[in-house]
């Protein structure tokens, strides 16, 4: 029983130390559940910046595009310069640019009166107004301006308007948002005229600023800006974000210099470029026939030409003009140079245009009929001449040099030897104007939908004059020059039409020219680019709506 006792007893104090011992360990806090963790929100991307590459065959040789004949400068420029007058995104129909509205003053029709565009603003930030008109126009009509600088010589001015200062006679400033512009005459193109992408805006302080440099330096009111220039490469633009129109929808709009058309189409086709022109016709298909791009085709209003210099022996002598007009296989040429994407030319404007005479019987394939005709010029076993040929593909022309070795054989054909000269597209341009070649290719895009942009501007005795000459032939004809000036003051455009009909048979029995094609220039995108119109004129006026949309 003691020992019993004893055990209990035992037994009740090792649990006590058991219990004491516990006890003494720390106690671990007690678990809590975890917040939940709060996401943090999402940080918006930054949308990626719109970035247009564009990319032709040649260079812009200015940025001031009244110092410029070439669709390449226009190209450029008109997105960086507005106009007083715009046209309407796929036609020549005239619509408000700088100017709200326009009117004439006075019963002859010589007095147009301009009301401007409000709150708009230059690139550099100065004010456009009437004063800003009326600098620009002052430079472009007297060859004595202060802002005329060295090597400047605003052919188009020349060719549009007649001369310096031509038919106009005086620019007015109203008041701040109102100008008039006095004419001398009567001129039924004049509207047309002044939507031509040459006679945009620029920033009167730029002139200041850059002086004879304005050429690589534009400042206008346009859509976009210019940001730089590397000759024969890019040139880079970007959105103006105070454009009083709407968009731009793209951040920045870059030109690139592609020379070779296989080349941009590879580009285009490795995504490296956006849209191109110069497509040769024959890869047209493969365009078709790609599922991520697509194909445009500019509505047709242009002319390829070959032009024959009648200030050199033998040009002087219209047999000779004529001969060479029998000896070149027109569908020929379009079968293997333009896919189908050209018709055999006849006249010196395209059949797009009201005015065009298609009475007129065309010079047919006959080189036969060629021989005999050198023969009565005294040229039986033919001459040797040379035939240039242009460095860059253009819309009415995509492969000119190819081009250009198949006219040489089909002179050759006839006894004519004609050694290919190509050079520089600037120098080209330049040495065509001053008279130095014998036979010269070229051709015409139009610019306003008239026919006196065709015809008064590239065959006119006005525009044949050495170092300015918009006329290649330097052809002179009293009976042409009249007929052309009769049109432009003539407001009936019916009337106008005949007598543009009556021009077209001049010119032809005359054959400074051998017309040889209108063609349908094709255009390749990515389909990646959205909203744009080619506009018959060949240069986009609308570069400020169109779209990248991934």
């Amino acid at each position: 029983m003691k020992r019993s006792l004893t055990l209990l007893l035992v037994l009740v104090l090792a649990f006590t130390f058991a219990l004491v011992g516990c006890s003494a360990k720390t106690e671990e806090p007690a678990k809590t559940e975890e917040p939940a963790k709060t996401e943090e929100p999402a940080k918006a991307e930054e949308p990626k910046e719109k970035i247009l590459v564009f990319a032709r065959s040649g260079d812009s040789v200015s940025l001031d595009p009244s110092n410029a004949t070439d669709g390449e400068s226009f190209y450029v420029a008109r997105t960086i310069l507005d106009t007083l007058i715009d046209y309407e995104a796929d036609n020549t129909n005239l619509i408000p640019g700088l100017a709200t509205s326009w009117k004439t003053v006075n019963d002859e029709k010589t007095i147009w009166e301009f009301e401007l565009r409000q709150g708009v603003k230059f690139h550099d930030g100065t004010d456009f107004n009437a004063e800003a008109v009326k600098i620009n126009f002052d430079r472009w009509m007297f060859e004595d301006n202060e802002l005329r600088f060295p090597g400047e010589n605003f052919e188009y001015w020349g060719y549009m308007f007649g001369g310096y200062p031509g038919i106009v006679k005086e620019v007015r400033v109203v008041d701040d948002y109102t100008v008039q512009i006095e004419l001398n005459t009567p001129s039924s193109p004049f509207l047309n005229n002044l939507a031509m992408p040459c006679f945009g805006i620029m920033s009167p302080a730029a002139f200041d600023e850059y002086g004879a440099d304005i050429f690589k330096n534009p400042v206008g009111t346009g859509p976009f800006k210019f940001v730089e220039w590397i000759k024969d490469d890019k040139i880079v633009l970007e959105k103006n974000e105070d454009y009083w129109g709407d968009g731009p929808k793209l951040d920045k709009l870059i030109f690139r210099t592609i020379p070779d058309n296989s080349a941009r189409l590879l580009e285009l086709q490795a995504g490296t470029i956006d849209m191109m022109i110069g497509v040769s016709p024959d890869d047209a298909q493969i365009v078709e026939e790609d599922p991520n791009l697509d194909l445009y085709l500019r509505p047709s209003m242009n002319v390829g030409y070959l032009a024959m210099n009648m200030m050199k022996k033998p040009f002087d002598d219209v047999r000779v003009r004529q001969a060479l007009n029998y000896a070149v296989d027109k569908q020929g040429i379009i079968d293997a140079f333009y896919a189908g994407l050209a018709e055999p030319a006849k006249n010196p404007m395209p059949p797009s245009l009201w005015g065009y005479n298609d009475s007129i019987e065309e010079y047919e394939y006959n080189p036969e009929k060629a021989k005999e005709l050198l023969a009565e010029a005294g040229y039986p076993d033919g001459f040797e001449t040379t035939l240039w040929a242009m460095p860059v593909a253009r819309p009415y022309m995509p492969q000119p040099k190819e081009i250009a070795t198949a006219l040489q054989q089909q002179f050759a054909a006839v006894g004519v030897k004609a050694e290919i000269v190509t050079m520089d597209w600037a120098t080209y341009l330049e040495k065509g104007q001053n008279g130095e070649h014998d036979t010269y290719l070229l051709g015409w895009t139009g610019d306003n939908g008239d026919p006196d942009n065709f015809i008064y501007v590239l065959l006119d005795k006005d525009n044949a004059v050495v170092g300015s000459a918009g006329n290649v032939s330097f052809y002179k004809s009293d009976e042409l020059h009249d007929l052309l000036i009769a049109a432009q003051q003539e407001p009936d455009q019916a009337k106008r039409a005949k007598l543009y009909e009556d021009a077209q048979v001049i010119i032809h029995n005359d054959a400074p020219w051998v017309p040889l094609v209108h063609s349908t220039p094709p255009i390749a995108a990515r389909k990646a680019v959205k909203n744009y119109v080619p506009h018959p004129t060949g240069g986009e006026s609308t570069f400020w709506q169109v779209d990248i949309q991934e």
